[in-house]
């Protein structure tokens, strides 16, 4: 047995509604529902809602339905309609227009009496609807830069789903009195644009950069919302990052390791010098305070330094045989990491 639906309460509006209410309702809840603005596991549920409040809508809107509905209740389909009494005839608009002097009698004669949305809604003037200026909504979406990209700065692209006007309604959601099949009543579509984003020099993970303008579309020419966007930092190539503080690997010879040296690293704020100390083992860490990301605090991180050793490329004829000089020199063995034989020979 289906459950008889009560209109009203789908759309949140009292039986006394008046056809704007019923509209606006309509439009407001269409665009909490509809099927394209929820994920995948919740649009099942968002296409049944978006069904009761369609079918709704197309009740309370055609006056005859409504009518029907409001005297028959859940039989509201099973209902004649009205005859009018013995005698009594249906005069169409076009008798009606030459009875009382053409069109625009008939159209003046009830805006007279009814007022211009009445007339509107018999047929005759312009069929448009009323609409109402409402900023666009605001939009939030997520970005995932790379630490090296952070880093980089400059200019990044990327795409979003945004939305535009309904070419096929022109925005309104409306084709005369029934709802537009493209939009749904919604009056926009979804369409993927590419932005161009300036890469914040505060830039940090979590950071939300408000791009205005980029947001849904406002009704009837009211300004459209933004678009939130909430930067997320992933490990690079070079650069990993732990909170505000960065850290990168940074090769050095094993003669620089051993007389001590000072090297050039871009971090977070630009080109730093680091002194190397002398006898530094691979794997130690350097640190530059105040070099890393920014903080929600308003300061920064510290950048820390990654000795790895490594040999200049390509090597000397002379490096070659030092090297090969040093491996027959004895017996070494070297330790760490994953490895666990400890080499020599």
């Amino acid at each position: 047995m289906v459950q008889f639906q009560d209109y009203y309460a789908v759309l949140g509006v009292p039986r006394d509604a008046s056809a704007e209410d019923i509209k606006k309702a309509y439009r407001k809840l269409a665009m909490r529902w509809h099927p394209d603005r929820h994920p995948e596991k919740e649009r099942p549920k968002a296409e049944a809602e978006f069904k009761k409040i369609s079918e709704a809508y197309e009740v309370l809107s055609d006056p005859n339905k409504r009518k029907r509905y409001d005297q028959l209740g859940a039989r509201w389909q099973e209902g004649e309609q009205f005859a009018g009494d013995a005698g009594w005839r249906q005069v169409d608009p076009e008798e009606f227009a030459r009875m009382f002097g053409g069109a625009s009698a008939f159209s003046d004669f009830f805006t007279r009496f009814f007022g211009d949305q009445m007339g509107r809604d018999v047929g005759w003037g312009p069929r448009r609807h009323a609409r109402y200026a409402e900023r666009g909504a605001d939009v939030r979406a997520t970005l995932e830069l790379t630490a090296d990209e952070a880093i980089a700065g400059g200019k990044r692209e990327f795409s979003l789903t945004a939305t535009g006007p309904c070419a096929r309604c022109g925005g309104v959601g409306f084709l005369g009195d029934h709802v537009c099949p493209a939009c749904a009543g919604i009056g926009t579509v979804r369409t993927t644009k590419t932005v161009a984003l300036k890469i914040p020099e505060d830039v940090r993970d979590g950071l939300t950069v408000r791009l205005r303008g980029l947001g849904e579309p406002g009704t009837d020419g009211a300004e459209p919302g933004d678009l939130l966007l909430t930067i997320q930092l992933t490990p690079g190539e070079v650069y990993r990052v732990r909170g505000s503080d960065v850290e990168a690997d940074v090769p050095v010879t094993p003669w620089e390791a051993l007389h001590g040296t000072q090297v050039e690293v871009r971090t977070a704020r630009g080109v730093a010098t680091a002194r190397v100390p002398a006898g530094s083992r691979a794997g130690s860490k350097l640190r530059l305070r105040g070099q890393g990301l920014a903080n929600a605090a308003g300061g920064h991180g510290d950048f820390y330094i990654v000795l790895r050793y490594a040999l200049p490329e390509p090597l000397s004829s002379r490096q070659r045989e030092l090297l090969e000089q040093m491996a027959a020199a004895g017996p070494g063995r070297v330790t760490g990491g994953a490895r666990i034989d400890g080499g020599g020979s």
